[in-house]
């Protein structure tokens, strides 16, 4: 259940890059960043929703094993968050022609969020969805050149998603480090996702608006975007197996800082 969660969320935010791809397309960014807002407020609801159930499992813990147990179980559910990263690049050709339709529907609705989920849970709209469903393929990489990629962006990005991914895990095991500092560590868990969040606001979401903006305006071209969403989308995934290394270390350093701040 747990890492149902996990897995819908970081899906959900891999393919918010098709919202900006979708509305560089269409030309209508404004109504994309709508819909991507959308995104974001059901990504952010799911984690909190998880959240409790994830703390959980420190609570169900054996005691003559609890950290052998616990870190199984959280190792567990970051292989979710790659597993649904890599999920979310799959179907990015689906989803890239599906929110390209939205937001001319969005913007039909004049701005709407109500009427076009009224209208898109139709069984009608339901039924022609599945004919923009596409397959798969590498041709879809056509022009992304790996010596076009920034090496620079790219590592920024691997690095935040790490961060991302073991804010609440490693906060969680480092209340079984600590005890007695056990809610100053799990409380911790806030200002790690609140970092991460600010750096990827800062470093990396600016990027990406610019280029579609320099599709939209005509200053650049479609295939730059998509090649630095692919590229995003990647870097993500390592991000992902990334944290599976960072996520002991990380709870070492939330131990730490709970001592120093309580």
């Amino acid at each position: 259940m747990i890492a149902l969660f996990i897995l819908i969320i970081h899906s959900i935010e891999t393919l918010a890059y098709a919202v900006r791809l979708s509305g560089a397309r269409v030309r209508l960014l404004a109504s994309a960043l709508s819909l991507f807002n959308v995104m974001v407020m059901v990504s952010r609801l799911s984690n909190m929703m998880q959240q409790p159930f994830t703390g959980s499992l420190i609570d169900k813990a054996p005691s003559d094993n609890a950290f052998i147990f616990v870190e199984n179980q959280f190792r567990i559910l970051i292989g979710s968050a790659s597993l649904g990263t890599l999920l979310g690049i799959i179907c990015l050709p689906t989803f890239v022609a599906i929110f390209s339709r939205a937001i001319i529907h969005l913007a039909n609705e004049r701005g709407s969020i109500p009427n076009l989920l009224k209208k898109g849970f139709t069984f009608d709209y339901m039924r022609r969805g599945f004919k923009y469903i596409r397959k798969p393929s590498l041709s879809y990489l056509r022009g992304i050149g790996i010596r076009e990629i920034p090496i620079k962006l790219f590592v920024i990005n691997v690095v935040i998603t790490a961060v991302y991914t073991i804010g609440v895990l490693s906060a969680l095991y480092a209340s079984l480090l600590v005890p007695e500092y056990k809610t100053t560590a799990i409380m911790a868990s806030g200002l790690i996702n609140g970092i991460a969040t600010m750096l990827l606001i800062i470093f990396i979401d600016p990027k990406i608006s610019i280029l579609a903006d320099d599709v939209i305006n005509k200053k650049g071209n479609y295939s730059e975007l998509k090649r630095a969403s692919v590229m995003m989308m990647s870097s993500r995934l390592l991000g992902t197996v990334f944290a599976q290394i960072l996520f002991i270390p990380g709870a070492h350093y939330v131990a730490w800082f709970a001592k120093i701040i309580a």
